[in-house]
């Protein structure tokens, strides 16, 4: 007899694990519990029915889209197909969703914004050595133009000094060519007088 009753069992459950993955496979859709603490969940529908456990508020869920006696099948994240009451369920995210939804974008945001710091810090770096650079560069331009203006000074001064000094050259020229055309002549006239008082 207990034989009998060990096989019965047996059966029962096989073909309650039958029906199970038979409702899994059929179509189902994205589902998420309330923002209530814990829901338990029921083998049928109905608080009469045996707890299979219990489910977190917040948890995403697969619905069969069966619905009994205000209460809705589920399947939760263990694979367990299970009844939890209707008003606990619904088919937009909870409030936990939401946040860590949100959580994550900030998460998102902050790590861009990091990034942006560290271009902007860059880009700043940058700038600053490009200004240091324009600085440099701006000295020196101004150092060669100092060195410029001297060196077109000097050469202003050594053209006027070539000039004054072909203009003395050209005055001593001068100055000796007159002297000699004064004296020339009456050294060569003294030598005729003297050569005449011998005649």
């Amino acid at each position: 007899m207990s034989i009998f009753k060990s096989t019965l069992i047996c059966l029962s459950l096989a073909f309650s694990a039958s029906l199970f993955a038979q409702e899994a496979t059929e179509e189902t859709t994205q589902g998420f519990i309330s923002d209530d603490l814990q829901i338990f969940m029921h083998s049928g529908a109905g608080n009469n029915y045996r707890i299979l456990g219990t489910v977190n508020a917040g948890t995403e869920v697969q619905l069969t889209n069966k619905t009994q006696n205000d209460y809705t099948q589920i399947i939760d994240p263990k694979g367990r197909v299970a009844w939890v009451e209707s008003i606990h369920v619904s088919t937009n995210p909870g409030l936990r969703n939401v946040i860590a939804e949100m959580n994550g974008k900030l998460a998102d945001l902050s790590d861009q914004n990091s990034q942006l710091e560290q271009q902007l810090t860059q880009l700043t770096n940058d700038s600053s050595q490009l200004s240091s650079e324009k600085a440099q560069l701006n000295n020196e331009i101004a150092s060669l133009t100092q060195q410029l203006t001297a060196t077109q000074a000097k050469l202003k001064d050594q053209d006027t000094n070539i000039k004054k000094e072909w203009f003395f050259n050209g005055a001593i020229v001068l100055g000796v060519g007159l002297l000699l055309g004064l004296i020339l002549p009456r050294l060569g006239g003294r030598r005729k007088s003297n050569i005449d008082s011998w005649n």
